[in-house]
């Protein structure tokens, strides 16, 4: 390629300052990516595999339930040089759920079941499904990917045909939708209404602000704070699906009657406000046998939908 410059220099005797000369320059190429993509350098290094609790353990912290784990727990940690960095619980579903009749029509209730229907309802289910219940990943691997990609291959190694998640975050962090689940709207919580009106008949502050609700707990005398929390925990339990199943069911309310202050509100305002966006995934790797561990970078060798690949060149 010839470029022609114009050079400042005096010129010769006879010649004018700034000179045009031509000389041979080297070739400039120039490539461009269709739809370039940022790619985390580490990722490669990254391994989703089977975990034990004690992974949990580490990061449970960083969850807002990390209180307890659901029924059925198994778990699945991403490592990093064999530093755990995530973790995945994965849990039995639910026997009943309004959000998962709207996607499974023909699992709904029709009012005419049978204790030997509503067992084989249930069998179904558990052989069936399986649901992301937990899922954290360190704060400081967050936004380069790891989550979704992580919870898409956990999900197939799982080896579930169906895998459910109810995540109130997926309103606002789309993690769920990168990892090929499809939502149904969201619903507000089955005690909406009930929550609400025993918020407003009993605190002044707002049903969502938990600490204000608090301060108005503990601003009151010791025997009316006493009744009011009691009141709080008879609410609670009356309409807690969770206290009367699972691990739970044999505990009846003296369990709920130990709750402190905190827990019990938290839990009132967890059946009241919740509305958790319900995801559904098939799996297309159903019935296959899968690695026991993956790279995190094995997300992108198939769309999220399609059947698990060989690594692509490059």
């Amino acid at each position: 390629m010839l470029d022609v410059v114009q050079e400042h220099a005096p010129g010769r005797a006879g010649e004018l300052p700034g000179s045009v000369r031509a000389f041979e320059a080297p070739e400039t190429q120039i490539s461009r990516e269709n739809a370039p993509a940022p790619r985390f350098s580490l990722i490669d290094e990254m391994i989703v595999e089977r975990g034990t609790k004690a992974d949990w353990e580490l990061l449970h912290d960083l969850h807002y339930k990390a209180e307890n784990l659901p029924i059925g727990p198994r778990f699945w940690k991403l490592t990093l040089a064999g530093e755990t960095i995530g973790v995945l619980v994965t849990a039995n579903p639910k026997g009943l759920l309004k959000e998962r009749h709207i996607a499974f029509p023909k699992l709904k209730p029709g009012g005419s079941e049978t204790k030997l229907t509503n067992t084989d309802r249930y069998v179904w289910v558990n052989r069936n499904m399986r649901v992301i219940s937990r899922f954290v990943v360190d704060t400081m691997y967050r936004g380069i990917g790891a989550g979704y990609r992580m919870m898409n291959l956990a999900s197939r190694l799982e080896g579930a045909p169906i895998m459910e998640i109810q995540s109130s975050m997926s309103k606002f962090n789309h993690f769920g939708q990168k990892a090929g689940f499809r939502f149904v709207k969201p619903m507000n919580a089955n005690k909406f209404e009930a929550g609400l009106k025993f918020f407003r008949g009993h605190f002044e502050a707002s049903p969502s602000d938990y600490e204000a609700i608090l301060a108005e707990l503990d601003a009151k005398a010791p025997a009316e704070r006493e009744r009011l929390l009691q009141a709080a925990r008879d609410f609670y339990y009356r309409h807690s699906a969770l206290e009367k199943t699972g691990n739970n069911r044999d505990k009846g309310q003296g369990r709920v009657d130990a709750m402190e202050a905190r827990q019990v509100i938290k839990s009132l305002q967890q059946i009241t406000l919740a509305s958790p966006m319900y995801g559904v995934w098939k799996n297309p790797d159903r019935g296959r046998t899968l690695p026991e561990r993956l790279p995190l970078s094995a997300f992108d060798w198939q769309g999220v939908n399609e059947p698990l690949r060989e690594p692509v060149d490059g």
